[in-house]
C-alpha cells in the first residue's frame, strides 16, 4: 500500500512539474533592453507577431514585457503583478498596446492618466500625473477628462471625444493632429495650441 501511494505521489509531484514548464512556456517573458536583437530593419511594423511594452509604476516586477500583437493592456498588468495599493481601474484595461508603450499604474490616490497609458519616451512622473509635463502644457495623449475639459473652449463633450479618438486611433503624433477630433477647428485649436504638448 505504501509504495502505490509513493508511486501516486511520484506520479503528481511530475505532473505538476510539467504543468508548470508548460505555464512557463506560454507566458511572455521579460525582456531586457540590452537583450533585443539590433537589425538594420529593425523598425516596427503592424505586422510585427510580437510587441514590447514597459509596465511601471505599481506593481510587483516592473519591466519590459513582450506581448503578443494585439495584446489589451489588463494582459500586461496581470504579467507584472499588482501591488495591494495599486488602482489598475485608473486605467482603460481594454485598451489596445501598441510596441514601445509605457503601462504606469497608479497608487490609489494617484491621478492617473485616463484612456491613454502611457507613450515611448514618456516619463512615470507625467504618466501618473494625468500628463501635466513640466511647463504646465497638458499632455493631450495622457491627459484625463478634467484636465481636457479645463482647456479654453473644451468642455466635457470635446474632452470626451479627444479620449474616444485617442483610444480608437492611437496617441496624437503632433498638436495638430487634435484637429482630426470633430468639433476642434482652425480658431478652437489656436486658443489651445501654447497650452498643450504631446510625448
Amino acid at each position: 500500500m505504501g509504495l502505490v501511494a509513493a508511486l501516486l505521489f511520484g506520479l503528481g509531484l511530475q505532473f505538476g512539474r510539467w504543468q508548470e514548464r508548460k505555464a512557463a512556456e506560454e507566458t511572455p517573458r521579460v525582456v531586457a533592453a540590452d537583450e533585443r536583437p539590433l537589425s538594420k530593419n529593425d523598425n516596427t511594423t503592424s505586422e510585427a507577431s510580437t510587441i514590447q511594452v514597459h509596465v511601471a509604476g505599481a506593481v510587483e516586477r516592473p519591466g519590459v514585457y513582450e506581448l503578443k500583437n494585439g495584446a489589451r493592456v489588463n494582459e500586461a498588468v496581470a504579467l507584472a503583478g499588482l501591488l495591494p495599493d495599486a488602482d489598475p481601474n485608473a486605467l482603460n484595461l481594454a485598451a489596445p498596446l501598441m510596441d514601445g508603450q509605457q503601462v504606469v499604474v497608479p497608487r490609489r490616490g494617484e491621478v492617473a492618466a485616463a484612456g491613454y497609458t502611457g507613450l515611448p519616451g514618456a516619463s512615470a512622473a507625467g504618466a501618473t500625473t494625468g500628463g501635466v509635463k513640466s511647463g504646465g502644457k497638458i499632455n493631450i495623449n495622457t491627459a484625463g477628462l478634467a484636465e481636457l475639459d479645463g482647456l479654453p473652449g473644451i468642455g466635457p463633450t470635446l474632452a470626451q471625444r479627444i479620449i474616444d479618438y485617442r483610444n480608437q486611433k492611437g496617441p496624437f503624433r503632433t498638436i495638430e493632429d487634435l484637429q482630426n477630433v470633430s468639433g476642434i477647428g482652425p480658431s478652437r485649436f489656436n486658443e489651445i495650441k501654447d497650452l498643450i504638448t504631446v510625448y
